[in-house]
């Protein structure tokens, strides 16, 4: 069932053009439900978790999570969107080179509790803020090229401290009747890209078919979050 999407690339180019046009059906402007729904979860307990968060985008669930005490790492190719989440949300905020990301930005509010670096995904590593407690990837691994999972997932993994709950959003849906983005990727092959060295457990799984989703041509599409832990 993967080949359909197998050979897509959408090109950073592709993603900024998106933005600049507001062809942004992806962003949402309230906190997204699965994260509302299995934040306790999440953080397990503890008090001011370091949260990742790939291919940001200007998510209002990184606010959300300020304002409960967390921290916030973002990584996002397309300025005019690390620029509107700060703006949209009313913050203060600063810009500077990114030591140890050639080329890019990073933008921090007031508080320094949310920081956005403004780069490729693939630029960014452990070297540049640590690893982080929790990650939430709404909207990233089934954004990336399908031929890129293997590298995203070695990224991922490589951010990731002992004490990490990651929480993935997959979409299940027929390949051969939507090219993507977002692509659909296949309970089996989270497993296999993330099953060698993380356990994986099933939170939540919701019917996403909207009036939106229809015109893509779809007949059904299933939204799953899983969590994922390392192996001890």
């Amino acid at each position: 069932m993967l080949e359909p999407q197998a050979d897509r690339v959408r090109t950073l180019g592709e993603w900024e053009e998106s933005w600049k046009k507001d062809n942004i059906g992806f962003h949402m402007d309230h906190v997204n439900p699965m994260l509302a729904n299995n934040i306790d979860k999440v953080v397990n307990g503890r008090k001011g978790v370091r949260f990742f968060f790939p291919l940001c985008g200007k998510a209002v669930d990184m606010k959300w999570l300020a304002d409960r005490g967390h921290s916030v790492v973002g990584v996002e190719i397309c300025e005019k969107a690390v620029r509107q989440f700060f703006e949209e949300n009313n913050m203060t905020y600063s810009e500077e080179a990114a030591g140890g990301v050639p080329g890019a930005k990073v933008f921090k509010n007031s508080e320094k509790s949310i920081s956005l670096y403004q780069c490729d995904l693939y630029n960014f590593s452990s070297s540049v803020e640590g690893q982080f407690g929790a990650i939430w990837d709404r909207g990233s691994l089934v954004a990336i090229n399908p031929q890129d999972r293997e590298k995203y997932a070695a990224l991922m993994i490589s951010l990731m401290a002992k004490d990490c709950r990651y929480l993935v959003d997959n979409l299940l849906y027929n390949p051969t009747l939507y090219k993507g983005p977002p692509f659909f990727v296949p309970d089996e092959q989270l497993h296999s890209l993330f099953g060698h060295c993380c356990n994986i457990e099933l939170l939540q799984s919701a019917d996403a078919l909207t009036d939106r989703t229809k015109k893509w041509g779809l007949d059904y599409l299933t939204e799953k979050v899983h969590l994922l832990t390392p192996k001890s």
